[in-house]
């Protein structure tokens, strides 16, 4: 069986999706305090950990166990198309894997750990028995973490050499939380095909409005508390900043409710967008400590 082409191994492994964690990565390192003069290694390594290879892994574990779903949502995907052919797409995964797990022990033993969870969940979501994703509650909790949460502790963690602080703990938690109600969008593009292979997401339980409108309470309410915390840790005007934002992303709600199929794509772009502004606001707010 001939390898495939690294055009189609690179589209196997989705470049668009690793913005999420490494911005969140990005986060982690503005709100460690910590500058990069002194440590671009950990910046650079971390940056690549986090997008490329882990989140390059999920990608991958997951095109090879939804290759039939891919079939009938996706067919111009590597695998079912046939550009990734055999079972390539299974060995790039193990391959990125193991890869992922090397780069992080680099980073020390904080860095390994949390990457350790973030593959297990990720070979989870995809791969039998668990198949999380085959539930939208749990496979979107999953993403969630990895996404947004796991990659900001593991920033702090490489910067600081150690635990974060309990502030950090709990925006990375929060906002983490709120990226429960971006997967769920996110679920938008293939209720059809979810449908027919039997696969749980949020749109086909609960009906597409609902899950919509569940998705802006979930990603909305992990914002308010965070504007609480801040207004708490004296940092009243990161605090409006985020209440700023969140009053815009609620008018884009408004039309994304409308129709969340047709809107979904539109919204990643407009409320998300302003989703994560905030994250990094509330990562500025708390550089250095809110002592």
């Amino acid at each position: 069986m001939s390898a495939p082409a690294p055009r189609a191994v690179l589209e196997l492994l989705k470049p668009v999706t690793w913005f999420a964690p490494m911005w969140a990565y990005g986060c982690g390192i503005v709100s460690s305090g910590v500058p990069l003069t002194s440590h671009f290694w950990t910046f650079a390594a971390g940056v690549l950990l986090c997008g490329p290879l882990v989140c390059g892994t999920s990608q991958a574990a997951n095109d090879w166990f939804d290759r039939h779903v891919d079939a009938i949502n996706e067919p111009h995907r590597p695998i079912p198309s046939g550009r990734v052919p055999g079972q390539w797409g299974l060995w790039i995964a193990i391959g990125w894997t193991l890869l992922s797990l090397a780069v992080a022990a680099t980073l020390g033993t904080w860095v390994l750990v949390a990457t350790a969870f973030g593959l297990i969940a990720a070979w989870a979501y995809s791969a039998p028995p668990f198949r999380l994703k085959i539930n939208g509650w749990w496979g979107n909790s999953a993403v969630g973490l990895c996404y947004e949460g796991l990659p900001w502790f593991t920033a702090v963690a490489a910067m600081q050499g150690g635990m974060p602080p309990a502030e950090i703990l709990w925006l990375a938690l929060l906002y983490s939380v709120g990226a429960h109600g971006i997967m769920t969008l996110n679920d938008f593009k293939a209720v059809e095909g979810d449908r027919q292979m039997g696969i749980g997401s949020l749109p086909v339980r609960l009906g597409e409005r609902r899950a919509a409108l569940l998705a802006c309470v979930v990603m909305a309410v992990p914002q308010v508390v965070v504007a609480a915390l801040l207004v708490s840790w004296q940092r009243p005007l990161y605090a409006g900043f985020i209440v700023l934002s969140l009053v815009l992303q609620g008018l884009c709600m408004i039309r994304l409710l409308k129709d969340p199929k047709a809107y979904a794509p539109w919204y990643n772009g407009t409320g998300v967008t302003l989703y994560v502004l905030g994250m990094m606001a509330a990562a500025i707010a708390v550089r250095g400590g809110v002592a």
